[in-house]
């Protein structure tokens, strides 16, 4: 049984989410919670986070589901919308400025 979260317009680039979800990459579901608990970077919140949807979702479609029993099978961060700015410059230019946003994709499963 698969169950799936998926968390969109996160204010934090996909290469810097990606560092945080390749270090998880096949864990099992209460491994991978102890390592982003204890890791320190802003990806790691709003990765755990969305972990925890997961689980979540697995709980509630089968509640006789043992949370050790679920892995990591799919992880993926991909780019969301850009907000483009601009800053003031010298001499009346204009420097740009781009936001860049996220969308983590974490499925979990408890066949292996």
């Amino acid at each position: 049984m698969e169950a799936s979260a998926v968390s969109k317009y996160n204010r934090i680039s996909a290469s810097k989410v990606r560092l945080v979800t390749n270090e998880i990459k096949g864990y099992s579901f209460p491994e991978a919670i102890d390592v982003l608990k204890h890791m320190h970077r802003k990806g790691a919140r709003i990765v755990l986070k969305v972990l925890y949807s997961a689980g979540a979702n697995a709980k509630y479609h089968n509640p006789d589901l043992l949370e050790e029993s679920l892995y990591i099978t799919k992880i993926a961060v991909d780019e969301g919308p850009t907000l483009k700015r601009f800053m003031a410059r010298a001499r009346g230019r204009a420097g740009r400025i781009k936001k860049r946003t996220s969308t983590i994709t974490v499925v979990l499963s408890d066949e292996n």
